[in-house]
């Protein structure tokens, strides 16, 4: 069936319109960056000078949070509309966020950000517990990541430190007003104390300063790329030497990319154009050394981050590796860049759920080691106390079972903190913990270049044990170490390690330690094209052979003690003690090894033969070893003199019998180890009657401190809500002052109002008492300020008005209006009307008596009578 085009449509003009094509739509409005501000008590002072000082049209969105009184209306919208050019609105539900807008908090709420929108939500707390202000920044630390801008003002307490650390860690701006200049100074001290305040300055002060950041943010991306697609630029390799000498940490082996985004943030602080106007800055400021280093070590972390990785660990990985040490019962864990502990805490609570939920495997226990670079991350770890916010990521019954809540935070459970180890550790430089059962470095690697990567894989595969376990993060691989690991879940990053490794070809650190100094100055030192020294001669090439695979575990220490070359495996013999990275050999040797090795080191030093220790037992977890060990005083060669040589092997307990074992033991040994019992048994006997003591003490000392913590926090719970009740009643008054402000200059103008007009006017109260009065009233009856108060009746007049006591009294009585013409005593006339005095709210409380003089009009009648009657 053939069809028509439509009337007045022709054809080829159909095709020509189709032929047309549509305009683009228009890009899509970027979102605004937001500041949030926060404010308590003394804040609304701060907020008018802070807001005073910023432009109306700065692109920005500003986000106002103050504590409240939940009972009442705010009036916060209505003041702050006096000293700003920018819109005020109250928060509400789903609103979206504008720039150039300022947006305040309403009363009993907490405000979010979301999307692009405000969200209202009850507070979950008490009053008195409530931190609105960590609520909001929290929020746009996930909202915004490091578009997010925190501003904290005057207030008492800490709230929004917690939210402003939550900022910088994603690399937003915190800054603080100056203490000195805040009516209060805790909101603002706390801030600084914890490190996270990038700029501090007065309240009038910080628009400029925030405005400058942002305006400045632009040109350093411009400054940054050109420094990355340069990166052995001089102004960097200065910043990193800068950091290196100053804290003796090594960065040119991060990416570049990390290493100038961190820097980028503090030359936006300081408003500095160039990598080389910062590495000046640098040189001159020390303190901004620490703070640059302190961004470089920002972490990122959360308790059961990637539950479906925990998940697999209590399913899967926990319970096969349990099962592979049933003879040790005991695991050893490494969290490498543990940051504040959540991981490692993550880890020691999923073995203590896995070993509760498999009866077999109750007797096992588990040592985490968790190291990192940064010191105020190891001190937090330390302390285990986090904020209430955890309940986010931690399930009800995990808070129930591992926390103890307090009034701001949860405390972590003694059992969980003392399966796990906190230590300031460089995983680059400090040698590795070894005979580790499971490794876990999340979201490290990404930091690090691809060659310090390719270098760290084969040193975890040498911390490991047989069938060990590595966990990295999501965005990290082994590369192509494939020979070292094998994935055991790719998807969750869950790698095995591999036994049987061949060495040819790999610099695999298993023979020397430190195994990344090699590397360093390979990093630093460009080596030979060439390699001229390959080891083609036999002889040479067999000692190599036999000394890293049949030659003993062997270690040389100086005159100090402290271990100088390591050959071989000696992790079976030495471990690293706790805490910072410690080289001295009595710090490292096992138990069983320390005491005979001691006092061998001392009688090596006077003999020139070699001093052996026969049949020693090793003290650890696995079946008892027996091991032979020489100690031998070095004297040459001259590199080696002064130095001693400790040489560990291993005795076979299938080889001897337990009768012949040790057949050769010294007399000289015999008698030190007998010396060395003796010395032994009397120390445990002192231990044990110091130990009776102080366990007495220290259960009198625990009963004590209870009482104490129980009266401690009530108090505290007490001065909480004592202080959460003055901030609200702080920001009450600043609001009923400006009110009051407000009322005393309409006063004013009422009071100017009255006084130019040319009519007397007397206000009285319900007792027909002088409330008020103008100045052409004080003419007529004799008043003055002091009479403010008095009754009409004790007033004297020149009005010929001995009736308007009672006039007044009927008209407050009738609300009837009375007006008269009333002479003077002095020839003057006034029409004097009466009228009720009605307030705004419909109460008569009052009378109101206005005097109008007509001695004019009067004199006027008086001569047209006169006139008329002749």
């Amino acid at each position: 069936m053939k069809t028509t085009p439509p009337v007045g449509a022709h054809p080829e003009g159909i095709k020509a319109r189709a032929a047309i094509k549509k305009p683009p739509p228009p890009a899509p409005t970027p979102a605004p960056r937001i500041v949030g501000i926060g404010a308590s008590a003394g804040g609304l002072v701060a907020l008018e000078q802070f807001l005073e000082k910023t432009p109306a049209d700065t692109g920005l969105a500003w986000i106002v949070v103050q504590h409240l009184d939940p009972t009442q209306k705010a009036l916060l919208p209505e003041l702050l509309q006096r000293v700003t050019a920018m819109p005020v609105h109250e928060a509400a539900q789903g609103m979206r966020i504008k720039r150039d807008n300022l947006y305040v908090i309403p009363s009993n709420t907490e405000l979010t950000v979301a999307n692009g929108s405000l969200m209202l939500a009850k507070p979950a707390e008490p009053r008195g517990l409530r931190l609105p202000i960590n609520i909001l920044f929290s929020s746009l630390a996930r909202a915004c990541g490091e578009g997010a801008i925190a501003v904290i003002l005057s207030g008492m307490g800490s709230d929004g430190t917690l939210g402003a650390q939550a900022i910088k860690a994603v690399g937003g701006l915190s800054v603080v007003q100056e203490p000195t200049s805040a009516q209060f100074d805790s909101m603002p001290k706390s801030a600084i104390a914890a490190g996270c305040a990038d700029i501090v300055a007065t309240a009038s002060e910080l628009p400029a300063r925030i405005l400058a950041f942002v305006a400045k943010a632009p040109a350093l991306v411009r400054v940054t790329e050109e420094a990355q697609d340069t990166a052995s630029s001089a102004p960097l390799q200065q910043i990193v030497r800068h950091l290196q000498r100053h804290t003796r940490h090594d960065f040119s082996l991060y990416k570049t990319s990390t290493l100038l985004r961190r820097i980028e943030r503090r030359m936006a602080i300081h408003s500095l154009a160039s990598l080389a106007l910062y590495s000046k800055f640098l040189a001159k400021n020390p303190q901004e050394i620490d703070l640059l280093f302190k961004e470089l070590l920002i972490g990122v972390t959360s308790f059961f981050r990637d539950p479906e990785v925990w998940d697999y660990l209590i399913e899967t990985t926990m319970p096969m590796l349990l099962a592979q040490r049933a003879a040790d019962l005991a695991l050893r864990a490494w969290s490498i860049g543990c940051s504040t502990g959540e991981e490692a805490f993550s880890l020691a609570m999923v073995f203590s759920e896995v070993v509760e939920r498999l009866p077999e495997f109750h007797d096992f226990t588990l040592q985490i080691f968790a190291s990192d670079l940064s010191s105020d991350a190891i001190a937090t770890a330390r302390r285990g106390q986090y904020p209430l916010s955890i309940a986010e990521h931690v399930s009800a019954p995990r808070l129930a079972r591992f926390f103890t809540r307090h009034d701001t935070h949860y405390q972590m459970n003694q059992k969980i903190s003392d399966m796990v180890l906190f230590t300031q550790h460089d995983v680059v430089l400090n040698p590795p913990f070894t005979r580790l059962d499971l490794i876990v470095c999340r979201n490290l690697l990404i930091y690090f270049d691809p060659m310090l990567q390719r270098r760290l894989i084969p040193l975890f595969h040498y911390s490991l044990r047989d069938d060990g376990v590595l966990l990295l993060g999501s965005s990290e691989t082994i590369g192509r170490f494939h020979d070292l690991f094998a994935p055991v879940q790719a998807k969750l990053r869950l790698y095995q390690r591999q036994n049987q490794v061949a060495t040819t070809g790999r610099h695999l650190p298993v023979r020397s330690f430190p195994p990344l100094s090699t590397f360093a100055k390979e990093h630093l030192v460009s080596t030979p094209k060439n390699p001229s020294v390959a080891t083609d001669n036999l002889q040479s090439a067999a000692d190599q052979v036999l000394l890293q695979v049949y030659s003993p575990a062997a270690v040389v220490l100086n005159h100090d003690g402290d271990i100088v070359y390591i050959s071989g495996r000696t992790g079976k013999y030495l471990e690293p003690a706790a805490g910072k990275a410690n080289w001295n050999f009595h710090a490292m040797v096992r138990e069983g090894l320390r005491t005979p090795i001691s006092a061998a080191l001392k009688q090596a030093a006077l003999q020139s033969i070699p001093l052996q220790l026969r049949g020693l037992r090793i003290s650890t977890q696995d079946d008892a070893q027996v091991v032979d060990v020489t100690v031998q005083a070095l004297q040459e060669p001259s590199a080696l003199q002064g130095m001693t040589m400790i040489v560990f092997r291993d005795v076979f307990r299938n080889t001897a019998t337990p009768a012949d074992a040790t057949p050769a033991a010294d007399n000289s040994y015999a008698a030190i180890q007998q010396q060395y019992v003796d010395e032994i048994q009397t120390l445990r006997e002192e231990t044990r009657t110091s130990k009776e003591e102080l366990q007495s003490t220290n259960e009198e000392l625990q009963s004590t401190n209870e009482e104490l913590q129980s009266t401690n926090e009530e108090l505290t719970t007490s001065k909480e809500e004592m202080q959460s009740m003055n901030e609200e009643l702080q920001t009450i008054n600043s609001e009923l002052q400006t009110k009051l402000d407000d009322l005393a200059l309409a006063q004013s103008d009422l009071q100017n109002t009255l006084n130019s007009i040319e009519i007397a006017i007397l206000f009285l109260d319900q007792n027909l008492n002088v409330r008020r009065y103008t100045d052409r009233a004080a003419k007529i009856i004799n008043l003055r300020e002091s009479d403010l108060g008095r009754p009409l009746s004790d007033l004297t007049t020149s009005l010929l008005y001995p009736t308007m006591h009672e006039d007044a009294q009927d008209t407050l009585r009738t609300l009837v209006f009375s007006e008269k013409q009333i002479p003077t005593n002095d020839g003057r006339w006034f029409s004097i009307r009466i009228m009720p005095y009605r307030r705004l709210d419909n109460v008569i409380d009052g009378v109101v008596i206005t005097l109008v003089d007509i001695s004019a009009t009067k004199k006027l009648e008086a001569a047209l009578r006169e006139q008329s009657v002749r």
